[in-house]
């Protein structure tokens, strides 16, 4: 039972930020995209947005903000994406997104990092922040 409620009291609030509109966030010096390059990069069918690298960064398997980008974004679920990265990895055609534990993590990844692409929810946007795709 107590484990259950240590469970409960992590994930309650990334459930919350789950239910934010999600906008992505580049990098200072990385342009706006569109939609179809996001769901390339995420699938590492291209390495750059634009004329600039970019390198994209994921949350963790079951963290609600991942399974609602690839819900939404990808059009995929969790097994799909898991199963697409392990055909992708064995046939030497790459490795998926780095992952970080959390949108704090990720948020200091981007800001630090030149070329790294994350999801956010709208209200983690850091002053200044660079969104380079809202839906």
């Amino acid at each position: 039972m107590r484990r259950l409620f240590i469970l409960l009291l992590i994930w309650l609030p990334g459930l919350g930020l789950a239910q934010e509109a999600l906008v992505v966030i580049g990098h200072g010096s990385l342009p706006k995209t569109e939609l179809s390059t996001l769901q390339r990069l995420y699938t590492g069918r291209v390495v750059s947005i634009g004329e600039h690298s970019a390198t994209p960064v994921n949350y963790p398997v079951g963290h609600p903000l991942r399974e609602k980008f690839l819900a939404t974004v990808l059009g995929q679920s969790e097994e799909q994406y898991t199963g697409y990265w392990l055909v992708r990895r064995y046939v030497g055609k790459g490795a998926p997104p780095e992952v970080l534990p959390d949108v704090d993590a990720v948020v200091a990844h981007v800001q630090a990092t030149p070329g790294a692409v994350a999801y956010v929810p709208v209200s983690k946007v850091p002053a200044g922040g660079n969104v380079i795709f809202r839906r």
